[in-house]
């Protein structure tokens, strides 16, 4: 079977999750994958690696946001010569929402991450919430199957895009154990929020909790990464920092924080368990079904139920260290790349 992985729509480092699940998924299936593979890739991300590719220099793609929409609109409605790339194969995969170029002729899967648009609308301006509205309905209705991260999203996407149940198919995210693991260095006196400062990252609840929390801890301190919006006292933010400078984070850590009030998946919090790091998380969306019993869950609008939640992972680090390795050792992206393979398969039958 041969199967084209489309990433034309790949722009690096704004796209956060999304990105990883797309390289890691391309990685996986070439060291692990059973099928004829293809990628094709736009002229500004011309590092994917793992697979065969080919940059698809008739995509015009562009990092900036006009020229990006610019971009997908030429692929939908004028696509013709970029569709010739996909000549000889037996199916075509979209693992970043947007089915471009247009490909009625071959059986498509699009990848949904979630549709956070439609739960949490206050925070997307009426411009953004209109076009995923356009994009996502439409991507959904031409794909024979729709692949999702959690089974939480599964529902919303079937509630809210109007996809029959049995097309769609949840599939969750792995994790890279050989770079995210226990270190040796000794835990040291801050907590770490990695997220970027999008208003569902909650990062404001999060001051008000620390400042108790250092009220009775003084001198602890709290550490992001990838957030550029002003601090408080006893917070430093670090900006973007490379996968191993992450993981060093992790690994040192006295625990993570994970306030967000939606995620499709939640790898953070995962990646921080799989380097025995104590994680406190929030209870909403798809976080608990991703970490289980595993992390000490909160409710993400209440101050008082966060720092209750730091207080427990911190006294009693070691049962949630223990518990957070178990749990992360269940995801991988081996496992991943199987259940991609048995949508492709259905695909071609």
């Amino acid at each position: 079977m041969r199967v084209g992985i489309s990433l034309l729509t790949l722009v690096p480092g704004i796209s956060g999750g999304s990105e990883t699940y797309a390289r890691e998924l391309v990685r996986a299936l070439g060291r692990t994958g059973r099928h004829e593979y293809r990628v094709f890739l736009p002229t500004i991300a011309d590092d994917v690696d793992g697979l065969p590719a080919e940059v698809v220099g008739e995509y015009r793609a562009s990092p900036s946001t006009p020229g990006r929409m610019a971009a997908m609109a030429r692929g939908w409605f004028a696509g013709g010569r970029v569709a010739r790339r996909f000549a000889g194969l037996d199916a075509v995969h979209f693992p970043l929402t947007v089915t471009v170029p247009r490909t009625s002729d071959l059986p498509m899967a699009t990848t949904i991450l979630d549709v956070q648009h439609e739960l949490l609308p206050q925070f997307f301006s009426r411009a953004e919430r209109a076009y995923r509205r356009v994009v996502y309905a439409r991507s959904a209705r031409e794909s024979e199957r729709v692949i999702t991260i959690s089974r939480h999203a599964a529902g919303a996407i079937v509630e809210h895009l109007g996809v029959a149940e049995e097309k769609v198919r949840p599939i969750h995210l792995g994790l890279d154990h050989e770079l995210f693991k226990p270190g040796e260095a000794p835990r040291e006196d801050f907590l770490l929020y990695p997220a970027r400062g999008w208003p569902h990252k909650n990062h404001a609840l999060l001051f008000e909790a620390f400042a108790e929390v250092r009220r009775r801890h003084p001198g602890r301190e709290l550490l992001l990464t990838s957030y550029d919006g002003p601090v408080p006292e006893g917070v430093r933010s670090l900006g973007h920092v490379s996968r191993s400078e992450l993981v060093d984070l992790f690994q040192r850590a006295a625990a993570l924080v994970f306030p967000s009030l939606y995620e499709g998946f939640g790898q953070p919090p995962l990646e921080a368990m799989a380097c025995g790091c104590p994680v406190a998380c929030s209870n909403a969306a798809s976080l608990p079904e991703v970490v289980g019993d595993a992390a000490r869950l909160f409710d993400p609008t209440s101050t008082e139920d966060l720092v209750d939640a730091i207080e427990d992972v911190l006294t009693n680090a070691d049962d949630w260290r223990r518990n957070g390795i178990e749990r992360a050792a269940g995801f991988s992206w081996e496992e991943t790349a199987r259940l991609h393979e048995e949508v492709y398969a259905e695909l071609a039958s």
